[in-house]
């Protein structure tokens, strides 16, 4: 009986610890790709509240992605919103967009 309940346990562990986003690599990405167009990009993760970042960032970022496919400004990201690369590292960028919202009291270090 212990050794099911260690097995399961170290399952939980590893499952739940490797599905977990990470700030640092959201802003990698931040920098990689939207700094192209968002020049200032401290007042550009600032410009929204938590609530309507992860609104965005529902469906692996499907909404943020429908916004930059529609405008013609973002058409240089175009390539990168239509990949599958955006869609799996979305909860990176979604994390990061979040913790560095209007209304979190963070302010993302220069890189």
């Amino acid at each position: 009986m212990k050794k099911i309940l260690l097995i399961a346990l170290s399952l939980a562990f590893f499952t739940l610890s490797s599905s977990n986003a990470a700030i640092y690599k959201g802003q990698r990405i931040f920098i990689k790709k939207c700094l192209k167009c968002h020049d200032s990009g401290q007042n550009f993760i600032a410009k929204y509240k938590m609530k309507k970042w992860k609104k965005l960032m529902r469906k692996k970022g499907k909404a943020l992605a429908e916004i930059h496919l529609k405008s013609e400004k973002a058409k240089k990201s175009w390539k990168y919103f239509k990949s599958k690369k955006y869609a799996r590292k979305s909860k990176h960028l979604k994390q990061f967009l979040v913790e560095y919202a209007k209304d979190s009291g963070n302010v993302p270090a220069c890189n």
